[in-house]
């Protein structure tokens, strides 16, 4: 199984610079796109939904900003929207596609760099999720043992071999003390799985570049885009790689291979 995912950065723009096209080419089973910034009314042409796939967007209630979407070559058994929270589910930052005892979501967690009262919902959000990994974890662990693989911007570098200038980032929203225990509670007691790690621990792996100086030019990144599973999913990743070739947005995407049997949530 083949998953991308993608910080669009608008999906209108990024349909500009090709991404349709590169995309039609990966081979993709499960595409998850994030920050589309598109209302409905905004994607009804049929370049945003490509034939190929089952194609669901969850689009922020405020216009121009955030919003999720996710396309899937097999029609989901079912499509969960938000996570429960009266907050930001509002922003559109969660969808969930079920393929028999496998979900896979497309996330996008808040940025907290543009002010203090975006930093505080960031870890409004962190916090309110807290409970739905645990409920994931227990479900993997439950009679159905369903298995999840989180995709989408987290906004959080979790090492300082995930960002180029972490000394200097370290009081700065996405490399936060607090943050980051969040990440190491995650991939510590609850087990989940930081899967691009697991096989790949080269420097210089990242998948944002900020778009002031020559940050893309010479590689001064942040690793915040995530393909994060479940504990028993744990060593099913097979390949990773980081598209640079061509550039959609001030994010590349992500693709990972799976050895997965679609819509099983087992190992093949």
């Amino acid at each position: 199984m083949r998953i991308v995912t993608l910080n669009v950065n608008g999906i209108r723009s990024a349909a500009r610079k090709g991404l349709f096209d590169w995309l039609s080419r990966q081979r993709a089973d499960v595409v998850c796109l994030q920050e589309v910034r598109a209302q409905a009314e905004d994607i009804r042409a049929p370049q945003f939904h490509p034939r190929q796939f089952h194609c669901f967007y969850e689009p922020a209630e405020r216009k121009g900003y955030s919003g999720v979407a996710l396309f899937s070559r097999r029609e989901p058994d079912e499509v969960v929207r938000g996570f429960g929270s009266k907050e930001f589910d509002a922003e559109g930052r969660y969808l969930e596609a079920r393929f028999g005892p496998l979900s896979i979501v497309s996330i996008y967690l808040p940025s907290g760099s543009s002010s203090e009262e975006r930093q505080q919902a960031k870890f409004r959000f962190m916090k309110e999720f807290d409970a739905r990994l645990a409920a994931m974890r227990a479900a993997g662990e439950g009679t159905d043992g369903r298995q999840y693989v989180l995709c989408g911007d987290w906004n959080i570098a979790h090492k300082e071999i995930d960002l180029k200038n972490w000394r200097g980032n370290r009081k700065n929203s996405g490399f936060l003390p607090e943050e980051r225990a969040w990440l190491d509670r995650l991939f510590g007691p609850l087990g989940f799985v930081d899967t691009f790690r697991e096989i790949n621990q080269d420097d210089g792996q990242y998948t944002w570049w900020s778009n002031r100086g020559q940050a893309w030019a010479n590689n001064v990144g942040w690793r915040i885009d995530y393909q994060i599973a479940t504990p028993g999913l744990k060593g099913a990743a097979r390949r990773a790689t980081i598209y640079r070739e061509k550039r959609f947005s001030d994010h590349a995407p992500l693709l990972m291979d799976f050895d997965l049997k679609p819509g099983s949530g087992r190992q093949a």
